[in-house]
């Protein structure tokens, strides 16, 4: 099974889904088990292809460390938080979360654009 830990220990993941907040974007990093990244991208496929199909989903890219690295990170973007936090809550999705091999921690972290003049563009 899958274990959640907190990327910033000052603001856990869980405390952000209840944020007034959106769009939103979650940024999670899987670091896999060694010998199980197909594994993970398995288990990351299932889930994902449920959470497409949920209210306020927009969209998702996955990306994946290179080298021999046996990060993977998820990079989503929802309409809310609250409709990330519906979406995460079912236990439906703890099922999911379920199929991934033990010793899988994901570091998931909620996002919104920042605008940095000249630079890039906020919402």
């Amino acid at each position: 099974m899958i274990s959640l830990a907190d990327l910033d220990e000052s603001t856990p993941y869980i405390g952000q889904l209840k944020e007034a907040a959106g769009p939103v974007t979650i940024i999670n990093t899987f670091v896999a088990p060694e010998g199980k990244t197909d594994a993970v991208l398995a288990a990351w496929a299932d889930d994902a292809a449920y959470m497409k199909g949920k209210p306020g989903f927009i969209s998702a890219q996955l990306f994946g460390g290179i080298g021999g690295s046996r990060i993977i990170t998820n990079v989503a973007v929802w309409e809310s938080a609250a409709a990330l936090a519906a979406a995460f809550g079912t236990p439906e999705f703890a099922e999911h979360m379920s199929r991934y091999p033990d010793g899988t921690i994901t570091y998931p972290h909620l996002y919104q654009k920042v605008a940095v003049e000249g630079l890039c563009e906020g919402e």
